[in-house]
């Protein structure tokens, strides 16, 4: 019997209607054997995510505000939960420790996990699994951090006893053994340390989207979906803005070699998106996987006559950035010119302070500023090596009539970025999308 671990997010288990629906998903499968769930998500758009009404009641206390009333809608949630599925477990001594540990104190970690740690309750009574509590298997350290190597050998040898087990999302232990969460949408991380602990075959991520989209639908209409994608082209187009995993969640089973395979719980029929391991082959040449792009960023170019023969020139341009506590994207450079592209997020206030310093320490010959950048990346592995793919993207820009202003394609040749106006992003996207699909 192979291994098959299965996270459900927060809209797959909102109401009991859905946890019908998680429920035939995970018996239509034997090997589905390591459940993680998250807490209760929205039912509608005007409805509240349990976690944000646990963090309110804490927040409540800390201000010496009643919060009876936000708890009810949480008790009341849950209990309706467990009767509209005609369970026999009696959620009301877990609910009211709750309130207490809130009343007298608990921190907002704690809080917040409650909502995993009844929906974990909730699931396992309703599938007949062990319950397993990751506070007892997951472990962080006095830094902070997740303690991988402790976390992975309890969780391995604590699952190892039982066959079948439900493990809620979200957090675990710190070193003085007290509730610790990961940041939210941390059910992702949990969903892959189980994975990678039990040596599963594929790691299963249920959510309200059958997988990844090749395109932001609010930009292209209808894009086509991605059936396959490796770790390295996921990890581009989110870092480009694509809405994806919580990315601590890819490390513990892309060192492992597990895949995953992102499914819709409202749509199990549907093949979803499988994440690969980088190593497996290519199966299409000259193609594109997907792309993704960001705006507000600022262009600054310095330039200088032999530059390229001024030994540490870079380094002082870097230093200074450093100093100012500001990181850069890209760095495209020519003879005598060095541009950083720098987040506006991370320039705020300070860029005057910046040019002043560059003026001081590189005694540039001109100084350019050029803000209202976007970047567009174009992702995909089946672009390596393949003549006229730079060509495509750059004709079809053309064709619309937007102007290029950057460059930049890494040695990998699975990425090529260009820089436009803001104002021609969305038109950008469509173009090179269009080009590729069309």
């Amino acid at each position: 019997m192979s291994i098959k671990v299965a996270k459900f997010g927060g809209s797959s288990l909102a109401n009991a209607s859905q946890f019908r629906k998680v429920e035939a998903i995970i018996k239509a499968d034997p090997d589905r054997r390591y459940i993680i769930p998250s807490a209760p998500g929205k039912r509608t758009a005007e409805d509240h995510k349990i976690t944000d009404l646990l963090y309110l009641c804490q927040a409540h206390v800390e201000q010496g505000i009643p919060f009876d009333d936000v708890f009810t809608i949480i008790s009341n949630r849950y209990l309706e939960i467990v009767k509209e599925l005609g369970l026999t477990l009696d959620l009301q001594p877990y609910l009211n420790q709750i309130k207490t540990d809130i009343a007298t104190g608990a921190s907002p970690d704690y809080a917040a996990s409650r909502g995993e740690f009844l929906n974990g309750l909730i699931l396992a009574d309703l599938l007949g699994f062990t319950f397993v509590d990751p506070a007892d298997i997951i472990f962080f350290d006095k830094t902070g951090l997740l303690d991988m190597e402790k976390t992975q050998s309890k969780v391995s040898a604590c699952l190892n006893q039982y066959p079948y087990a439900v493990i809620p999302g979200f957090y675990g232990t710190d070193s003085e053994g007290q509730i610790k969460t990961f940041s939210r949408g941390g059910s992702d991380i949990t969903g892959a340390i189980v994975a990678r602990g039990v040596n599963a075959d594929i790691y299963e991520n249920w959510t309200d989207v059958s997988g990844f989209l090749m395109a932001d639908p609010r930009i292209v209409p209808n894009p086509k979906p991605i059936e396959k994608i490796t770790y390295r082209e996921l990890r581009e187009l989110a870092y480009m803005g694509a809405t994806v995993l919580h990315e601590e969640s890819i490390f513990p089973v892309r060192q492992a070699g597990i895949p995953i395979n992102i499914k819709n719980t409202n749509a199990p029929e549907h093949p979803g998106t499988l994440i690969v391991h980088d190593a497996d082959p290519v199966t299409q040449t000259g193609t594109i996987t997907g792309i993704a792009g960001r705006k507000d960023f600022t262009v600054i170019t310095v330039e200088k006559s032999l530059m390229n023969a001024e030994l540490g020139f870079g380094r002082k341009l870097l230093s200074i950035l450093e100093a100012n506590g500001i990181s850069f994207e890209h760095m495209p450079t020519g003879i005598d010119t060095l541009s950083v592209v720098i987040a506006d997020s991370q320039l705020k206030n300070k860029t005057e302070k910046i040019l002043d310093e560059i003026k001081q320490q590189c005694k540039p010959d001109a100084i350019e500023i050029s803000p209202n950048m976007a970047l567009i990346a174009t992702v995909g592995r089946g672009m390596a090596f393949t003549p006229g793919i730079a060509a495509k993207i750059f004709k079809a820009l053309g064709d619309d009539g937007i102007n290029v202003r950057m460059i930049d394609q890494g040695s990998s040749e699975i990425n090529i970025i260009v820089g436009v106006e803001t104002a021609d992003f969305e038109k950008a996207v469509r173009a090179i999308y269009n080009a590729f699909t069309g």
